[in-house]
């Protein structure tokens, strides 16, 4: 029993080195942390998800493009879609140097398209908010982990210079909270590489899907008489 009770979880942490603690103490912050953005960036992917989808389906029902402009508005609200603002930025501009310089004006069309490109990337580095830190956390955590059991480890070795006879009573505790620090960089690292590698697919699909709005809306305005 009493084995157990110094080898229990919290007993190894109590107990460890005080390098060793903060090492534990920063990937726990770290872990909170990263969980915190995985479930921000979830929920705002799947938002823009709906909010693309939805916007699409109206746009190519609606081809009146004033009245869809209307429901719109020209400027952007919070419940608004990427997509949403991509299309008031073009025709906002477009409208702006159409009555400027005429139809047929290839400088209407390259304004256009330099005013939705401007608010697609806006949008995309608002979606990609905080992937950095995930991978980041992915990357540098096993090696904090590791820092902190290499530490605990070399003090484990440095006790037993006082102990007439090593045994596995003397080595195990030391050991122990020593690859605690390896599994908490584990803990904190695993699930932001799969977070991080699953919402950079998700962003990668949803600009695959504004770039093509993108063309598709320059065509139908240059079509425009």
């Amino acid at each position: 029993m009493e084995v157990v009770q110094d080898l229990s979880f919290i007993h190894l942490i109590a107990h460890a080195s005080i390098l060793v603690q903060l090492v534990m103490g920063l990937l726990l912050v770290v872990s909170f942390m990263s969980w915190w953005f995985i479930f921000l960036k979830l929920f705002a992917i799947r938002q823009e998800v709906r909010l693309t989808a939805e916007f699409e389906d109206e746009f190519w029902r609606n081809s009146n493009l004033a009245e869809l402009y209307k429901q719109v508005g020209a400027t952007p609200r919070a419940d608004q879609g990427a997509l949403e603002r991509i299309f008031a930025a073009g025709l906002t501009e477009y409208v702006k140097l159409k009555k400027q310089y005429g139809s047929g004006n290839p400088v209407v069309m390259e304004g256009t398209s330099r005013a939705m490109r401007a608010t697609y990337q806006r949008e995309m580095d608002k979606l990609e908010a905080h992937l950095a830190f995930l991978a980041s956390i992915g990357s540098v955590s096993p090696y904090v982990g590791l820092f902190g059991t290499v530490w605990g480890i070399m003090n484990a070795f440095r006790g037993l210079a006082n102990v007439g006879q090593a045994t596995l009573a003397h080595v195990a505790p030391g050991i122990a909270e020593a690859l605690v620090a390896t599994a908490m960089g584990l803990f904190a690292a695993i699930p932001a590489v799969v977070a991080y590698n699953r919402f950079a697919h998700d962003i990668d699909r949803l600009a695959t899907r504004f770039e093509s709005f993108t063309e598709e809306f320059s065509n139908v305005l240059q079509r425009q008489p």
